[in-house]
């Protein structure tokens, strides 16, 4: 007997995958925008005003990362019912409540 592959269980695995990629990836970035912005904090007046551009900049990344980071989990959430669903529908995980 040959069990082949759902393609819609995968599809919501990989969704998943590419939702908690997109999460850590957007973290990071976040992360490492506030440790840069803490060590500007701790810079001369000059070195602030120089900066004062790079910091706008900075903050349509924070802004960008942000909605990274909620784009991330809806797509794992949305993976998550495409998994269910097509447990549901087919079958295709062991049946763990009998």
């Amino acid at each position: 007997m040959e069990i082949s592959g759902n393609t819609a269980f995968y599809a919501g695995l990989s969704s998943i995958q590419s939702g908690q990629n997109r999460v850590d990836q957007a973290a990071s970035q976040i992360a490492n925008n506030t440790i840069e912005r803490s060590v500007t904090s701790q810079s001369s007046e000059v070195q602030v005003n120089r900066l004062r551009g790079v910091d706008r900049a900075q903050e349509s990344d924070l802004t960008s990362n942000i909605v990274e980071l909620s784009q991330g989990k809806i797509q794992a959430e949305l993976g998550v019912k495409v998994a269910k669903a097509s447990d549901e529908v087919l079958g295709t995980i062991i049946d763990t409540f009998a």
